[in-house]
């Protein structure tokens, strides 16, 4: 049933002319026009100057460059020490092995959830695990080897909120390129209404928008993804997102004023 969803969803119906001049304009402009945060009383979540903050404001700096340092130690082919440095024909620093010479790439990790509907209320996971012990979030985690986007997203809502859905369509993508992880979120409807805490939940519960507890949400990708979503259903029409999230260095994971958005486009 995916696949129909999937082939139907405005995104897929921009696809084809998004490499135009005209496309990635009218994308630009529309990412300006999207206001993103006007829920009072939430701490706002700084923008950069694209995402549509006042001009009157002075814009914030660029996001430093990521410069990633690996830390593997240990070569996975012979058990050798690792050094680093930049192999031939590479820009980047890598850990390669001082005994055999294999290079180690590293790559994002992709984490996936669902956004759950029901009875115009979300569904929601307090934490039983750290980090965020005790912090509110959508079911999401690591996808598996072996598994889609849409069957991993199912699957961390079962094991986390006991609940079996069916994925409705992909809402947003967030990158957050200084932790290396990538997240795709659904929404989701639940086949019954049934729920209860996973083995790493202290407790699932069904919040309306106004009573999403935003001060007390456990990761940025969350917070970025239900303001976003409550602007969507307010505005009564529900978009899909793009964006990066710029995590600033030493902060929280929770710390509603660690991190700006940045490239946000809704279409």
């Amino acid at each position: 049933m995916l696949l129909p969803l999937l082939r139907s969803h405005p995104l897929l119906h921009h696809a084809a002319r998004l490499s135009s001049p005209r496309a990635r304009l009218l994308l630009r402009r529309d990412a300006l026009q999207f206001p993103l945060l006007r829920s009072p009383p939430h701490p706002p979540i700084r923008m950069a100057a694209s995402s549509g903050s006042n001009a009157s404001s002075p814009a914030p700096p660029p996001p430093a460059a990521v410069v990633h340092k690996s830390k593997i130690r240990f070569c996975s082919a012979c058990g050798s020490p690792t050094k680093l440095a930049v192999p031939d024909g590479d820009e980047k620093m890598r850990a390669i092995c001082s005994s055999c010479g294999r290079v180690h790439y590293e790559n994002p990790k992709m984490v996936v959830g669902c956004l759950v509907e029901h009875d115009n209320k979300v569904l929601l996971c307090r934490r039983k695990i750290e980090p965020a012990y005790g912090l509110w979030t959508l079911p999401a985690g690591y996808l598996e080897v072996g598994e889609s986007t849409a069957a991993g997203a199912s699957r961390e809502t079962l094991e986390e909120a006991c609940a079996d859905v069916e994925i409705v369509s992909p809402f947003a993508q967030l990158d957050i390129p200084l932790i290396g992880q990538s997240y795709i979120i659904f929404r989701a409807r639940l086949k019954t209404p049934n729920f209860s805490p996973g083995p790493e939940s202290l407790e699932c519960a069904l919040f309306a928008l106004d009573d999403i507890p935003f001060d007390s949400l456990a990761f940025s990708s969350i917070i970025v993804t239900l303001r976003m979503y409550t602007e969507d259903v307010k505005s009564g029409s529900i978009k899909f997102h793009y964006c990066t999230i710029n995590k600033r260095l030493g902060a929280s994971p929770s710390d509603l004023r660690s991190f700006d958005i940045d490239n946000h486009i809704a279409v």
